[in-house]
């Protein structure tokens, strides 16, 4: 838990608050781009769009790059792609990219945004982050101190400056490979959830629609059991909750490291595929494990569809399992405040597997002392008000191509 600091749960505002339903007001929309096809409602430069993704096919520019760890600078060349302007229909205070991609060798990938503002202005383009899969040659990592009148961005989400929401849109992608060298990195996925969101209050709890009694076989993964291992990946323990969380949804998909891959994990480290996650989804500036869609991109590395939204209640949820599909969801709340927790946290990812028969959540929740513990019904009133007023409804949504998505509701947030 502690992964990500989000805004103050709904118990900390006055009881005057307006009650409103978890829907009500919670402006979301989700762009991707993941075919030849909509690969070209953007502008390349040096990549070709084919069915596997969008590939570097030439080098059409060079960058230095320091890195801010090291202090070790490197040439690379580049090949961009850069998306269409994309209209959100509403004043969007926030936007969280996503990603799928392939970076071997020494390459590399950036993300960056850029958008028209209601006030008139044209943002800079902000990045939203530098990501690899692996470490060896590169170290992913988000970028700090970007802030303007416009905006800044927050490890992986942009935040607009009052009064300067986004009308629009458009994200760029940059390839990079080592100077020299015929690394090709392909960029498999790209999008983005943008958002308004009523500010956080009392909310009326949904009725359960769906997926009422639906609980879908998750494996169980503490991330207690391994407090204190790889300091240099955050110590373990509450600071892995994220990769705890994706490595339960990709056993449940049938995928993951394997005992070659995580070899180097120190012998008798339980469990060592969440080692193997920690360090493969850790950011260097954020200093955590909890970027969200270096989280995703993770996914991404082992063939899943894997992409970042926000849900606007436990009813679109419900969506989700009864197609088979387990979320990864991002809450906050006080010890006492959500029956079946009994804990404190500023930030903390769960997997969402199921339902009761009374449509209460059930939660894998990696805060557990043990595998065996991490099952967990817990109220459906207070952890759906948790989840919507401090993360405001954030996912992660993985699953296999061959297992379709629920049908998104008019305003499209998946």
């Amino acid at each position: 838990m502690n992964q990500r600091e989000t805004l103050p749960a709904s118990a900390d505002l006055p009881a005057a608050e307006a009650v409103r339903q978890p829907s009500a007001g919670r402006d979301i929309a989700f762009r991707r781009w993941d075919s030849p096809q909509r690969w070209a409602e953007g502008t390349g430069s040096g990549v070709f769009a084919g069915t596997g993704g969008l590939t570097f096919t030439t080098a059409t520019g060079t960058l230095s790059h320091t890195d801010p760890h090291t202090g070790l600078t490197a040439d690379y060349e580049t090949a961009t792609w850069t998306g269409p302007e994309t209209a959100v229909g509403f004043a969007a205070t926030e936007l969280i990219p996503s990603w799928t991609a392939d970076t071997p060798g020494g390459s590399f990938l950036r993300v960056e945004v850029s958008g028209t503002t209601t006030a008139g202005t044209v943002t800079k383009w902000f990045n939203l982050g530098d990501w690899a899969a692996d470490d060896t040659a590169f170290r992913r990592t988000s970028q700090r101190g970007q802030g303007d009148p416009d905006g800044d961005v927050s490890a992986d989400t942009y935040l607009a400056a009052e009064g300067r929401a986004l009308a629009s849109w458009r994200l760029q992608a940059t390839l990079l490979r080592p100077a020299g060298s015929t690394d090709t990195p392909v960029l498999r996925t790209l999008g983005a959830a943008a958002s308004a969101l009523p500010a956080p209050g009392a909310l009326t709890p949904s009725s359960p629609l769906a997926a009422q009694g639906l609980v879908l076989d998750v494996p169980p993964y503490s991330q207690q059991i391994h407090r204190g291992e790889h300091p240099q990946w955050d110590n373990g323990g509450e600071a892995w909750c994220s990769p705890t969380s994706t490595s339960m949804v990709l056993a449940y998909w049938g995928v993951g490291p394997t005992p070659a891959d995580h070899a180097w994990v120190e012998p008798g480290h339980p469990d060592p595929w969440v080692d193997f996650a920690a360090r493969h989804t850790y950011d260097h500036t954020f200093a955590g494990c909890g970027n969200w869609p270096f989280n995703t991109a993770y996914a991404g590395r082992f063939g899943m569809r894997a992409f970042v939204t926000r849900l606007r209640s436990l009813n679109e949820a419900e969506r989700f399992i009864a197609a088979g599909i387990p979320l990864i969801a991002s809450a906050s709340y006080r010890k006492g405040q959500v029956p079946g927790l009994d804990y404190d946290t500023k930030g903390h990812l769960v997997a969402l597997v199921g339902f009761t028969e009374a449509g209460d959540p059930v939660l894998n929740d990696p805060n557990s002392p043990t595998n065996a513990q991490v099952r967990k019904p817990v109220g459906r009133a207070e952890w759906e008000s948790a989840w919507l007023d401090s993360s405001r409804g954030l996912v992660y949504v993985i699953h296999p191509a061959s297992v379709p998505l629920p049908t998104p509701p008019g305003q499209a947030n998946w």
